[in-house]
């Protein structure tokens, strides 16, 4: 990176709102950019559901072992109620955004 800086091919360009930039002399620095322009839009799909009901599914099977306190069972309840109500939340988000 040092070269960069040295270089007479490269020129310092400052950025509102972010850090210093090196770019090649005669180029614009990018400004913004979208999360869709590196191929991310999002969405998980099918597999974002069935690995959080997994991850539900393994918060659950944490009540069956040998403590003795009812706090955790608790917290884990509530966590993985939590957890299934998101995922509720998704799918039914999903199901009705072509209506919007």
């Amino acid at each position: 990176m040092t070269e960069a800086l040295h270089s007479p091919s490269t020129q310092r360009v400052n950025q509102p709102g972010r850090e210093e930039a090196v770019v090649r002399a005669g180029e614009h620095p990018v400004e913004h950019e979208q999360p869709e322009d590196w191929g991310w839009h999002g969405e998980t799909g099918k597999w974002g559901q069935i690995g959080g009901w997994f991850s539900t599914a393994v918060i659950l099977l944490y009540l069956v072992g040998n403590h003795e306190g009812r706090v955790e069972d608790i917290w884990l309840l509530a966590l993985a109620g939590v957890m299934a109500l998101v995922l509720i939340w998704d799918l039914r988000r999903k199901r009705t955004a072509w209506r919007r």
